[in-house]
């Protein structure tokens, strides 16, 4: 796809960067966006332009927020964006990061530097100087949801908790905005609160080892997000799209969808998923 589309009747995948592709959506097309971009400082995709991996901390931020300027074109005034952003500790400058004897995924070759003012070992607070950069380009912040893993992975780590929790963050283009607060309910069927509890779901090739992607969204996750802030028929957006997940659930939830994923192999996982 090389030129602007004038509706969105049809699935759309765009293999490419985000911030471009999304210059080929039209105007207040989308409903929702459920979205979890590569985390800073915890995952090698081993792609050029990725994000997180080798850039400074303020440039990270910098890069999803031009993303989320394009993207507030393309969302529907009453739109939401659904924002799942993982947090890291400092890597006091070390180069790399060894495996953790429980998680060997965890290991990198490169690793961006320790932001200026953080000593080493500081968690950073990835999420929330993510949040507020959002907030002063003009988003509203409505809601910090804490995703609870029960089935979070061990750590070897001995001088702090085990990690088992990320955030997600409810974010509107306006301060009126479609939310469906009976479409999901929390335990005793009590009105949703702000801890969630979802465990990680990794999925197995037929050959039994662990797929493609590294860092898969729980489908549980995608599809309480989508059933919140959208009605069937609607726009789903994923401008991070990874592995499909946002994508496969908008499609079981009939929704309307549209992925955007820059790493060519990850788009062929998405159109493998999606044909299964």
């Amino acid at each position: 796809m090389d030129r602007p589309l004038e509706s969105l009747i049809e699935p759309v995948l765009v293999a490419g960067d985000a911030a471009e592709a999304l210059s080929l959506l039209p105007s207040r097309s989308v409903q929702t966006v459920v979205t979890s971009p590569p985390y800073w400082s915890l995952r090698d995709y081993e792609i050029v332009e990725q994000i997180g991996c080798d850039d400074g901390l303020a440039e990270y931020v910098k890069s999803i927020v031009v993303t989320f300027d394009a993207l507030r074109r393309v969302l529907a005034d009453d739109g939401t964006v659904w924002l799942n952003v993982g947090d890291s500790y400092t890597s006091g400058n070390r180069k790399y990061r060894a495996p953790d004897r429980k998680n060997r995924a965890r290991a990198m070759s490169v690793r961006p530097p320790t932001p200026a003012g953080l000593k080493p070992k500081d968690l950073i607070g990835v999420p929330w100087r993510l949040a507020f950069a959002l907030q002063d380009a003009g988003w509203w912040v409505r809601s910090e949801v804490i995703w609870y893993k029960p089935n979070a992975h061990p750590e070897s780590v001995r001088d702090r908790p085990t990690k088992s929790h990320e955030t997600v963050f409810l974010l509107s283009k306006n301060q009126d905005y479609f939310y469906d607060v009976g479409a999901v309910k929390g335990p005793n069927g009590r009105r949703l609160r702000t801890m969630w509890d979802i465990n990680t779901e990794p999925r197995r090739r037929e050959s039994g080892g662990v797929d493609d992607h590294p860092a898969v969204m729980p489908m549980t996750l995608a599809r309480r997000c989508i059933r919140i802030t959208s009605r069937p028929d609607d726009v789903v957006l994923d401008p991070y799209a990874g592995s499909g997940t946002t994508l496969l659930a908008a499609a079981e939830l009939r929704r309307k969808w549209v992925g955007i994923e820059l790493k060519s192999e990850y788009v062929d996982l998405i159109e493998r998923r999606i044909a299964r």
